[in-house]
C-alpha cells in the first residue's frame, strides 16, 4: 500500500502572483491577490509524489471568525483539469516528480480579507489535511465581472494603483494644491486597513453577519465612512474645528495616511489628534484604494453643511457687516469627501459609477455619523430618493445661500438668496498629472438648461427656477489677486448705482479671521463711512486696510480672513451685502534634488526658505516625507532664530525603494508661520538591489 502523501514545502511564488495581480507594490514577502483571477502554487511533498490514481486532492479557503459555506466564508473544492471563473476551484497546471503546481481561482464576488489555505489529501481510505499558510484577497477592478470593474486603464493606475497625490484646498478664486502621501501599499498599511474592518460596530455586534458582507463595496464603503471617524466607534481619527490642537497635531501638520494609519494601530484601536475634512477624505481615500476600490479625493468650494435638511443656509450678520454665530448651518469655504467607483444594483438602473462616500462627521445617516455611498449621477438628476444621504450631498452643492441683516433689536431682516454660491469647482486630481480637474458638470447640470430645471423640480427646489431681477443697484468687492501672510493688505468696496435716482447709503466693511468652514474667530479690520452719496450711473469705491499686527494672533492655519461689505441706503431702507474669502498665500520652500536619482541609492536634497515675516521666526521644524522615497523625518532649522528676510538651507538624505515618478512633500513649522508646503516631484530611475 502507498504511503499518505507527507507535505515538505509550499511555494506561493510571490513574485509572479503579486506582479501578475499587480499588487507587488506590497512587496513579495506574502501573497497578496485580487479575486475573480488565478494564482499559481508549488507543493512539494517529501518521499513520494502526488499520483492521480491513488491519492485524492481537495483545498478549501477560509475567512472569517466563524467560516461558513452558508455565508460565502467558506469553501472546499476538488482538484480539477479547467478552471471555472465563476467559482472557487483549482486545476493542475504540472506534476513532475515531488512537486505539484496548481492553479487556483476565486469568485469574482468573493469576500476580502485574509484567507487561510488547507490542502486535503486521501490515501486508500487514510486522509490528513495540510495547512498551508494564509494570503489575502482583495477587490479586483481589472475583472469584468467585479462590482468595482472600471474599465480604463489609465484611471486604475490613477485610482488604484497611485499612492500619491493632490488635495485641493483655499477658496474657490484662489486653490492651491496639497500633496499628499496615500501610502496604501507601505509596510503593514494592508493589515492595519483590514483591522479597521475588524473593529466596526458591524462587526462588534454580529461577525459572522458582517463577514458576510465584505464581497460588497457598497457595505465596505460604508463601514470606511463610519470608521475613519471615531464619533460612534473605535475609529481612526478625532476632529477638531477649533483653534487649539495642543492635545495632538493639527490636521495641517499631515502630510500623508501613513503616520495616521500606523498611530491608531500603536494606540490599540484609539483614535488619532487631530482631523478636518481633507485629513479624514484622504485616509478614507488610502483605504480604499488598499482594498482595490478606485477612488479619489474630491474638494467642492462654497459647500453647504444643511443641519435642517432645508436645502438651504442662513447666514447672519449685524449692522456693521459682522457674522454672527446664529444658525448651525453653515457654508465651508471648501469641503473634501472621496468618490468610489462601484456598481449598484440595490438601486434602479443607471446609477453604477461614481459614489460619494464622506467620513467627515457631520450628520448622521441610519444612526451613526458616515455619509454615502450616493450615487453622483443621482444627485445631479436631483433623485433625492436613492440611498444613500442623497439630499445631504445635493445640499452641499446645490443648496440656496440666505443673507440676514440682524437689526439692534434683535429684529431680523431678509437682504439676499444667491441661488448660486454654493458648489463651485468641484476638483480632483486630473489622471496622470498634477493638474487639477474640474468635475462639478458631473453633479450641475449647465445653469439655466432643461435638464437642470427637471433636476431642481425632482429634488423639490423650484425657487431654482425663477429668474432673478436685474440689480440696479449693487455692491462688490474687489482685492489683489495674490496677499501674502505676514503683509498688509487692502480690500476695496464698490457700490454701483444704475438708477435713474441718487443714492445715499451708510457703508460697513468688516474683515474677520475664521476658519475654513467658515466659522469666525475674531475681527481683524473695521470701517464705517456715513452718508455715501451715488448719482445715477454712477460707482463709488471705498478701501478698507487689513493689517498684519492685527490679524497674526487669531489667523487659523487655512490663513483665511472673511470681508463683508453691508450697505444700508437711507431712504428705501434696502440693504445690500457682498462677502469674500481671502486666502493669504504663504512663502515658498524651494527644494532641489543634488544627483542621480537612482532606486536603493543615496539622494541628498536641499530645502530652503526665506523667511517672509515682519518678525523672527522661532523654533521652526522641517517635516520630510515621500512614499517610495523616506520615511517621516523631523528635523529641525539648523537655526534657532530665522530673521526677517533670512534664508536657511537644509540638507536631507534618503534612499528611494520605489522607482518612477515620486513626490517629495516637506512641511515648514514656526512659532509665527504654520503649514507652509512644497513639493518636488522626482523621477527614481529603476535599478537593481
Amino acid at each position: 500500500m502507498a504511503q499518505v502523501l507527507e507535505l515538505a514545502a509550499t511555494d506561493y511564488h510571490c513574485n509572479v502572483n503579486n506582479s501578475a495581480h499587480r499588487t507587488a507594490d506590497f512587496g513579495y514577502s506574502r501573497l497578496i491577490v485580487r479575486r475573480g483571477d488565478r494564482f499559481t502554487l508549488t507543493l512539494t511533498f517529501s518521499g513520494r509524489g502526488y499520483e492521480s490514481k491513488q491519492d485524492r486532492i481537495s483545498l478549501s479557503v477560509e475567512t472569517g471568525l466563524v467560516p461558513s459555506e452558508t455565508t460565502g466564508t467558506k469553501a472546499q473544492f476538488p482538484l480539477s483539469n479547467t478552471l471555472d471563473a465563476n467559482k472557487w476551484n483549482a486545476a493542475l497546471v504540472s506534476n513532475v516528480g515531488n512537486k505539484l503546481s496548481l492553479s487556483i481561482c476565486s469568485p469574482a464576488n468573493a469576500k476580502i480579507g485574509h484567507y487561510t489555505l488547507t490542502l486535503w489529501c486521501t490515501t486508500h481510505g487514510q486522509s490528513t489535511s495540510f495547512d498551508l499558510g494564509q494570503f489575502i484577497l482583495l477587490f479586483n477592478p481589472w475583472c469584468p465581472d467585479d462590482t468595482v470593474f472600471l474599465d480604463v486603464e489609465n484611471q486604475r493606475q490613477e485610482y488604484v494603483l497611485n499612492d500619491q497625490g493632490l488635495l485641493f484646498q483655499g477658496a474657490k478664486d484662489q486653490i492651491s494644491a496639497m500633496a499628499w502621501n496615500f501610502g496604501q501599499f507601505e509596510i503593514g498599511i494592508v493589515d492595519i486597513c483590514l483591522k479597521i474592518l475588524d473593529n466596526s460596530l458591524n462587526f462588534l455586534k454580529n461577525q459572522e453577519e458582517d463577514y458576510s458582507h465584505r464581497h460588497d463595496p457598497v457595505y465596505i464603503g460604508r463601514i470606511v465612512a463610519a470608521m475613519v471617524n471615531c464619533n460612534d466607534d473605535k475609529g481612526i481619527l478625532e476632529g477638531n474645528w477649533g483653534t487649539d490642537y495642543s492635545y495632538g497635531v493639527s490636521p495641517s501638520m499631515w502630510n500623508g495616511s501613513i503616520s495616521i494609519l500606523r498611530q491608531w494601530n500603536k494606540l490599540g484601536c484609539q483614535p488619532v489628534r487631530f482631523g478636518q475634512c481633507w485629513v479624514f477624505a484622504a485616509v478614507a481615500c488610502t483605504v480604499l484604494r488598499c482594498f482595490g476600490i478606485p477612488t479619489r479625493h474630491i474638494t467642492n468650494f462654497n459647500s453647504a453643511h444643511d443641519t435642517d435638511e432645508n436645502l438651504r443656509v442662513d447666514s447672519f450678520v449685524d449692522e456693521n457687516g459682522k457674522r454672527l454665530k446664529q444658525s448651525k448651518d453653515s457654508i465651508w469655504n471648501f469641503h473634501c469627501w472621496v468618490e468610489s467607483w462601484m456598481s449598484r444594483p440595490d438601486l434602479k438602473p443607471g446609477y453604477d459609477g461614481w459614489q460619494v462616500l464622506d467620513p467627515t462627521p457631520q450628520e448622521k445617516s441610519e444612526g451613526i455619523y458616515c455619509c454615502g455611498p450616493a450615487p453622483v449621477k443621482a444627485i445631479k438628476e436631483g433623485d433625492i430618493n436613492q440611498k444613500f444621504d442623497i439630499p445631504f450631498v445635493f445640499a452641499e452643492v446645490n443648496a440656496d445661500y440666505v443673507s440676514w441683516l440682524v437689526l439692534k433689536d434683535g429684529s431680523k431682516k431678509q437682504i439676499h438668496v444667491n441661488h448660486r454660491l454654493v458648489g463651485q469647482k468641484i476638483s480632483t486630481k486630473f489622471v496622470g498629472s498634477d493638474e487639477r480637474e474640474d468635475i462639478t458638470h458631473n453633479y450641475k447640470y449647465q445653469e439655466g438648461s432643461e435638464e437642470a430645471r427637471k433636476a431642481f423640480m425632482n429634488a423639490d427646489m423650484k425657487n431654482k427656477l425663477s429668474k432673478e431681477p436685474e440689480k440696479k443697484f449693487f455692491i462688490k468687492l474687489r482685492t489683489q489677486k495674490v496677499n501674502m501672510n505676514g503683509a498688509d493688505f487692502e480690500v476695496s468696496a464698490v457700490v454701483t448705482n444704475n438708477a435713474s435716482e441718487v443714492k445715499r447709503c451708510n457703508l460697513y466693511l468688516c474683515a474677520q479671521t475664521i476658519l475654513y468652514n467658515g466659522q469666525p474667530i475674531t475681527d481683524c479690520s473695521w470701517k464705517c463711512v456715513n452718508n455715501v452719496q451715488i448719482g445715477p450711473q454712477e460707482a463709488k469705491m471705498e478701501t478698507l486696510q487689513v493689517l498684519y499686527s492685527n490679524y497674526k494672533q487669531s489667523m487659523a492655519e487655512n490663513n483665511q480672513i472673511l470681508i463683508v461689505a453691508v450697505a444700508v441706503e437711507n431712504e428705501a431702507n434696502e440693504v445690500l451685502i457682498s462677502r469674500k474669502v481671502i486666502t493669504l498665500q504663504n512663502a515658498e520652500l524651494h527644494i532641489k534634488v543634488l544627483g542621480e536619482p537612482i532606486q536603493y541609492h543615496n539622494l541628498t536634497a536641499e530645502i530652503s526658505f526665506s523667511n517672509p515675516m515682519p518678525v523672527n521666526l522661532c523654533n521652526g521644524t522641517f517635516l520630510v516625507e515621500g512614499a517610495g522615497l523616506t520615511e517621516e523625518q523631523n528635523i529641525p532649522c539648523p537655526v534657532s532664530v530665522i530673521k526677517p528676510g533670512q534664508k536657511v538651507k537644509l540638507m536631507v538624505m534618503f534612499t528611494p525603494q520605489k522607482s518612477g515618478l515620486r513626490k517629495l512633500i516637506v512641511d515648514f513649522n514656526a512659532n509665527e508661520l504654520k503649514a507652509v508646503k512644497s513639493f518636488k516631484n522626482i523621477i527614481i530611475i529603476p535599478t537593481d538591489k
